[in-house]
């Protein structure tokens, strides 16, 4: 993959408030990004899955002049689309995740991104709201469930997908 493709990732909350929409507009307008994924969004338009009550809307914005995406898929948890950077040539699979907050769905929802991990030899790119916590330390109290953190790691390892760490914030 290309080192300098610039990504915005943001799981956005409030967006029914004129303020929370103009800071999202106004980071947007500031941004180098040559793509842009919202979670947690409740608006209808671009390539989105549509959130179910007040969760689990995944919506990804692009500028055509410089990326293509095509083969969009809408699962359970995720929006995925092959992204093509017009300049380089390089492609990869992009899956943007709105994980579930109920414990009875997150089986599932692993079961989800053990299902779409594409076939070796195309690079993905997973991201977005899992709703799980990767390591101890990001947790921002000592209540930890550590059996949906080994699974989330299992998940990922079958995936054989590597993390970004999260930087100057710890999750709730």
């Amino acid at each position: 993959m290309t080192s300098d493709l610039n990504t915005l990732c943001w799981n956005v909350r409030g967006l029914n408030s004129t303020a929370c929409c103009l800071a999202v507009h106004e980071t947007l307008k500031s941004t180098t990004a040559l793509a842009c994924f919202l979670g947690g969004y409740r608006l209808n338009n671009f390539v989105h899955k549509p959130a179910q009550g007040t969760r689990g809307g995944i919506i990804i914005l692009w500028n055509d002049n410089m990326t293509l995406l095509s083969d969009v898929q809408i699962g359970n948890f995720s929006l995925s689309a092959m992204v093509t950077i017009r300049d380089s040539g390089t492609m990869f699979l992009l899956t943007s995740v709105y994980g579930p907050s109920q414990r009875t769905q997150k089986v599932a929802f692993l079961q989800h991104i053990r299902a779409i991990k594409p076939p070796p030899g195309i690079n993905w790119l997973l991201l977005g709201d899992f709703n799980f916590i990767y390591r101890a330390r990001d947790k921002n109290d000592t209540n930890l469930n550590l059996r949906p953190m080994r699974q989330f790691r299992a998940a990922l390892d079958y995936c054989k997908l590597k993390e970004i760490h999260m930087q100057n914030r710890k999750f709730t």
